[in-house]
């Protein structure tokens, strides 16, 4: 029960630090609805639910170096076609007819959500971490943590969503929407490209 205790909280702080995909969760409940956004939280959890089965099944990203660099080179290119992709957004929030103009689908939403999760070294890197404190634990415990994990990602993402995607909570944010959009695009581009740049480092030393 310690060792739960003590994964379970180390998985939800690591949820409360803001990174890509809860810009990308904050970005799409704000401008598509908090309905559509949930696309993208399922995905988010599922690419999160692929990485805990892997690390957890005793498979270590760490052990394929070319994996790992393949993975940070197709995470930093997607990262900053996603940056890129909110700086020259102009979406605004109108009240009358709900979030804005750039309504997009809860399946494309949903993509996004798999791809931000997946192309992101952050989440590999920190599942095989965790894997490594409990590898000592029994495979039905193991089931315990991951399916614990998987849940809490997708119910904190929805709850993310829904907060941010409230009509009243659009009242609050649609004068901050187009700071935030480029906060997060210019986040994404800066991220992306300092993966980019210490991987080309990394190969060249």
């Amino acid at each position: 029960m310690e060792q739960f205790v003590a994964v379970a909280i180390a998985h939800f702080l690591a949820l409360l630090i803001p990174g890509v995909d809860f810009f990308l969760i904050a970005r799409t409940a704000m401008t598509s609805g908090w309905r559509n956004a949930t696309g993208a939280c399922l995905g988010i959890a599922i690419a999160n639910g692929i990485f805990i089965a892997a690390a957890f099944s005793g498979v270590s990203l760490v052990s394929h170096p070319a994996l790992l660099d393949a993975l940070q080179l197709a995470g930093g290119s997607f990262l900053i076609f996603v940056g890129v992709a909110f700086l020259r957004s102009r979406a605004r929030i109108d009240l009358d007819q709900g979030p804005g103009a750039q309504r997009t689908t809860w399946l494309r939403n949903f993509g996004l959500g798999i791809a931000s999760g997946l192309l992101n070294p952050k989440n590999a890197l920190f599942y095989v971490s965790l894997a490594t404190a409990v590898n000592a634990a029994a495979p039905l415990t193991l089931v315990l943590y991951g399916t614990w994990m998987f849940s809490i990602v997708l119910v904190w993402d929805v709850f993310v969503a829904v907060v941010l995607g409230s009509r009243c909570a659009l009242a609050r944010m649609d004068r901050i929407l187009p700071w935030l959009t480029g906060l997060s695009g210019g986040f994404l581009v800066l991220f992306g490209g300092g993966m980019i740049v210490a991987l080309a480092v990394q190969l060249l030393t």
